[in-house]
């Protein structure tokens, strides 16, 4: 499995690309603002074409680019139908400093020519690679984890866990649609019966794995044995 991620823009959103092997067809994940530059070079670099792209959540700063990469490669966008709606109304999920920073210019948001709706244990099959989707609301509504099987000795499955799992945090959740209540029973849920072995690319900071963030992360931490103290999450728009 080949797979080529890189941060993009003022929020420093990680962006990814994932394929069987070089020369093949691709999946990109979370084209956030100035992304479509570094998905181009990828797709140069390794020769690759995509036909899917799939979005973790709706917050602009993993979306934003979600419209001119997907005409560009005549691709689809995958997005689950609580977010939907971000993607021409990107400022009903923002903080009021990032709907600042966005008002600033002068930007119009529009949806791909074909979106697809995903929902909790769909399993795309997509440029020869299988997703698992993971409905884990929180930090917004609609946020999703997407799991896919990596043959390898020490790596069980690569999970893109957008903003709700990164390494040592999780996504805020004082935005609009998120809910903290709601984080947690996704973290108890959908996070903490995963394997060991899963590597966990995150929205935001470097690579992970559900091993080291169940031993280490304070909020999952809390979860396993309550009590522990920690500061309110702020990764994330």
């Amino acid at each position: 499995m080949l797979i080529a991620g890189f941060p993009a823009g003022p929020w420093g959103t990680n962006c990814y690309v994932a394929a069987t092997a070089a020369g093949a067809e691709c999946v990109v994940i979370d084209p956030g603002k100035d992304a479509a530059d570094g998905v181009a070079e990828v797709v140069r670099e390794h020769r690759l074409k995509p036909v899917a792209v799939l979005l973790t959540h709706g917050h602009v700063d993993h979306m934003w680019s979600v419209a001119p990469v997907a005409g560009t490669y005549d691709a689809t966008a995958w997005i689950h139908p609580a977010d939907r709606h971000l993607l021409t109304d990107p400022v009903a999920g923002l903080s009021a400093e990032s709907a600042g920073m966005l008002l600033g210019g002068k930007y119009e948001f529009t949806e791909p020519d074909d979106v697809q709706e995903l929902g909790d244990g769909t399993v795309l099959e997509l440029a020869g690679l299988n997703f698992t989707v993971d409905h884990a609301p929180g930090h917004t509504e609609g946020s999703v984890m997407f799991r896919s099987p990596y043959a390898s000795a020490d790596i069980s499955e690569v999970m893109f866990s957008g903003d709700v799992l990164f390494q040592g945090s999780i996504g805020r959740t004082d935005l609009p649609g998120g809910d903290h209540a709601t984080m947690l029973e996704s973290l108890r849920t959908k996070v903490l019966p995963l394997d060991d072995a899963i590597a966990v690319l995150p929205g935001h900071g470097g690579q992970t794995s559900i091993g080291q963030e169940r031993a280490t992360n304070p909020f999952l931490l809390d979860l396993i044995a309550p009590g522990s103290s920690h500061g309110a999450p702020t990764r994330g728009l």
